[in-house]
């Protein structure tokens, strides 16, 4: 390890302040571009010794796990409550940006639908069993160590204050120290909890996890590798007036907000078309809204998300048709020949994006199209499939719901 002074050139995708010194480039958690710092290295990563020039954009982060100063150690969850709000805005913003124009596309880009703090329903804790309690937080960044925490400003009001209720649970299951997930759902009838990591529980650990549940308030659902343990109260969200009950640790976006956001962007550009296919589409969050334009077909490759689909789709009055399908379409993507019975479609896939589907939407003769991503890269790379085969791309609207991260995700709407 060595130490010294380098002056801070640009951020990186991960929020990471570049340096470019003589024998290659450094990443610097935690550091602005126009700072000079003074680091410790260890091959092309740098820590933040000291500050001798901050940047004008350099603010005071709004919890004390942040940072390298952080009181109760570094969580390692967020990465850039140091930047101010315009310049964060303006970085995330760019992420889109420039991931489009590393394919050659400049289309309009709208503003950065933004996220506040208090939004986030979901989270994934690490926790772990010791002689005092347990160990519940997030681990820092390229470590196994688990940082207690305290508070969290990007966490809703409604997890934070239950964090000694989470502990309660979490202490009852484990019965060596090894870590597990505690991956939490705020949802319209209390949290959702779904552990994963801890292999087997006994019949005394399941009496009091029951009795430790039932004697709190605000607690849906407790489940153990997609194992219902105990669940008090269905968990419920509403799909834009439609109540879902989803499966236990299935996908959910991870705000409300960005969600309606992104839900209006999709609504707005399928307008009134008749027949329309959702693909990757989960428990419903675009299907079940789009339902009450015209006929939609859902497809999702996982069986218990495409029940709760169908069950919400078959008990609520007002929609159109809906039918559900389950299909993996990384390995059999909708041919152009069963497209052509759709005039929008809408896909949301996994982070490394839908490039067999796309080839064969490009193929086709549907109208309209929306992509959603939580992956810039991947969605310029399907964009441009899709642009090959005649579709024009309208607009690009970036919407952030992972705050002072360095993840975003982004609306693509195309016209053929």
């Amino acid at each position: 390890m060595s130490t010294h002074a380098v002056t801070i050139k640009s951020l990186g995708a991960q929020g990471d302040g570049i340096a470019h010194c003589p024998d290659g480039t450094v990443y610097v958690p935690f550091a602005l571009p126009g700072e000079t710092v003074a680091i410790a290295r260890v091959k092309d990563q740098g820590t933040v010794m000291s500050i001798a020039e901050a940047s004008p954009e350099r603010r005071e982060p709004a919890c004390r796990h942040f940072g390298p100063d952080g009181k109760n150690g570094t969580c390692g969850g967020c990465s850039l409550q140091h930047l101010s709000e315009d310049a964060y805005r303006a970085f995330k913003r760019d992420l889109v940006v420039s991931a489009l124009k590393s394919k050659g596309l400049t289309p309009e880009i709208g503003d950065l639908v933004i996220c506040r703090p208090g939004e986030r329903r979901r989270a994934v804790f690490a926790a772990r069993k010791t002689e005092k309690g347990l160990l519940l937080g997030f681990s820092q960044a390229n470590s196994h160590h688990i940082v207690a925490i305290e508070e969290c400003p990007v966490m809703s009001p409604g997890i934070v204050s239950r964090l000694d209720a989470l502990r309660a649970i979490g202490i009852t299951l484990p019965s060596n120290t090894e870590p597990f997930r505690m991956t939490v759902l705020e949802t319209l009838s209390g949290l959702d909890i779904s552990i994963e990591g801890i292999k087997s529980v006994s019949d005394k650990q399941r009496r009091t996890l029951t009795e430790t549940v039932l004697s709190m308030r605000g607690i849906a659902r407790v489940s153990l590798s997609g194992e219902i343990l105990i669940e008090p109260q269905k968990p419920l969200l509403d799909f834009g007036g439609v109540s879902v009950s989803p499966p236990a640790g299935s996908f959910t976006q991870a705000t409300k907000e960005a969600e309606d956001a992104m839900a209006e962007l999709v609504l707005a550009h399928i307008g009134k078309s008749k027949r329309i296919a959702d693909l990757f589409a989960g428990t419903g969050t675009f299907a079940l809204r789009l339902a009450r334009i015209g006929k939609v077909h859902a497809v999702e490759a996982e069986d218990k998300p495409l029940k709760a689909l169908d069950f919400a789709a078959r008990n609520t009055q007002g929609l159109k048709p809906v039918s559900v399908e389950k299909r993996d379409l990384f390995r059999r993507p909708l041919m152009t020949s069963e497209l052509k019975n759709y005039d929008a479609v809408v896909f949301d896939p996994p982070r490394a994006g839908a490039e067999f589907q796309c080839k064969e939407l490009a193929r086709s003769t549907v109208k309209k199209i929306v992509a959603v991503s939580c992956n810039p890269l991947t969605l310029a790379h399907d964009i441009s499939i899709l642009m090959e085969g005649g579709y024009r791309l309208t607009r690009v609207t970036p919407v952030d719901q992972f705050l002072w991260s360095p993840h975003v995700e982004a609306v693509a709407t195309l016209e053929k």
